[in-house]
């Protein structure tokens, strides 16, 4: 199977036990319903980035579905958790892009979003043979990626939360869910 479509969610979830929160997460994702399959980082050629409320319309329940995920929780009261998913997609539409997750421990959304799509270029830019200064902000790279004609685009998305502040298991997740066309 190689996918045709791509969406992205995020999710957090607080429960008694953790793994009722990391189903809570996957609700507030509307991924619950799936059995999610961890795959690692690559985004096929020529799949669509589509809104997450029409990839979640095109799941059926029991579905075998492949996601690449980030997973963070906690049970320490105020503890600032978040997960998050980065991607680099090249111009070539028949070149792969990246996809990163990442979590993280006491990491504002922002930073947590840049780090990921940092690190989703990062990948696609040696790949794709580029020269960069690791030691150079984001921003500046960012601009540097793009103006070197070989990206279309890169994007995050993160969820960030607050350990419950009565020691309840708190879970965030971020996902790159894949689809593989009109049949899902």
């Amino acid at each position: 199977m190689v996918p045709k479509k791509v969406f992205f969610t995020k999710g957090v979830g607080i429960a008694k036990h953790e793994l009722q929160s990391f189903e809570l997460a996957l609700r507030d994702a509307g991924i619950e319903k799936c059995n999610v399959v961890n795959v690692s980082s690559i985004v096929p050629p020529n799949c669509e980035i589509i809104q997450k409320q029409q990839g979640i319309s095109l799941l059926k329940p029991g579905q075998i579905t492949y996601a690449v995920l980030s997973r963070n929780t906690t049970n320490e009261p105020n503890r600032l958790i978040g997960a998050a998913i980065g991607v680099a997609i090249p111009k070539g539409k028949t070149s792969h892009g990246y996809i990163s997750e990442h979590h993280s421990f006491g990491v504002s959304s922002k930073k947590l979003a840049d780090y990921a799509e940092d690190l989703a270029a990062t990948m696609l830019a040696t790949t794709l043979g580029l020269e960069f200064d690791p030691d150079k902000a984001w921003d500046e790279r960012k601009q540097e990626y793009k103006m070197s004609g070989q990206f279309v685009r890169s994007l995050s998305i993160a969820q960030t939360a607050r350990g419950d502040k009565n020691g309840q298991w708190t879970t965030t997740i971020a996902a790159a869910v894949f689809l593989d066309g009109p049949r899902n």
